[in-house]
């Protein structure tokens, strides 16, 4: 290097309006918190198929997509209220909720998984209620959270006294 180092040149125009909707893409789970009616439905539905791929699938999954949260919520100074269209939370409390199934579960354990979580989501009973006032990115994320461990807990309750999910 013989010059003065070059900087790089600034990102196109483009690129640089995409970059604040990251997060925004991350939050919404590909957008699909636009979806009216009850977007945190739709965004607990669309991880259903993971249950598939077994236990751990689902994990990895609430795993990742907690981290994606805090992530995108972080840049997001809208989303610190829990706006409707957030719905990553809802994706990472399912998949906790599905990875009580057993590998080999079948519909109607899926289906389970699917409404305990939900109803715990929206009806927010004790240490939901209690997350859901924390304020910005973790009472938007713990909420969902403890949602779908609750419902978990009720799933491998169920499980082990021999209910066949």
């Amino acid at each position: 290097m013989n010059g003065p180092a070059e900087l790089p040149a600034p990102l196109p125009r483009g690129i640089r309006a995409a970059a604040p909707s990251i997060p925004r893409f991350m939050a919404s789970m590909g957008g699909v918190g636009f979806l009216r009616p009850a977007p945190g439905t739709w965004g607990s539905a669309l991880v259903l198929p993971v249950v598939l791929a077994g236990p751990e699938a689902c994990l990895l999954l609430a795993a990742l997509l907690s981290a994606l949260g805090w992530w995108a919520l972080a840049r997001l100074p809208e989303a610190k209220a829990d706006p409707s269209w957030v719905v990553v939370d809802e994706g990472a409390g399912q998949s906790i909720a599905l990875a009580a199934l057993p590998a080999a579960g079948g519909l109607a354990g899926v289906a389970l998984a699917f409404l305990l979580f939900r109803l715990f989501d929206i009806l927010k009973p004790g240490p939901v209620g209690w997350a859901d006032r924390r304020h910005g990115a973790n009472g938007v994320m713990l909420d969902d959270i403890i949602a779908g461990l609750l419902a978990a807990a009720l799933l491998l309750a169920a499980r082990w006294l021999g209910v066949t999910l």
